[in-house]
């Protein structure tokens, strides 16, 4: 299977009014697509492509440039911050949904999960 979704919870603070502040988070690999890159997907709102490697580095130090940035926050949480024409949104996710969704990616590439932690 080269297609892996999970499904998360994320605390968003965003510059749309109509935000809620808890919302469901699509998370998106598919290797046969792009091998170096997942989806974060909200509810009615733009999909962020964000390369997989950034979500791995931001679990253990902020990394990223431009309009998607990662980095952990506490022990616990990460957080996706991404920007868009007109559109910033910042996700709050817990570390250990994305630590379990980036091991479903590498077992989907058939590449071994040796970097995630």
């Amino acid at each position: 299977m080269s297609v892996v979704e999970q499904y998360a919870r994320a605390h968003v603070v965003t510059d749309s009014p109509e935000a809620r502040d808890v919302v469901p988070v699509l998370l998106r690999y598919d290797a046969e697509a792009d091998p170096r890159t997942v989806l974060v997907s909200l509810p009615g709102s733009h999909d962020w492509a964000v390369a997989r490697d950034v979500v791995e580095r931001g679990l253990r130090a902020p990394a990223g440039t431009g309009d998607v940035r990662v980095w952990p926050c506490g022990r616990v949480t990460t957080v996706i911050e991404c920007h868009a024409a007109g559109c910033a949104q910042v996700l709050q996710l817990d570390s250990k949904a994305l630590i379990r969704f980036l091991r479903r990616t590498y077992a989907a590439a058939e590449v071994p999960a040796t970097h995630v932690q």
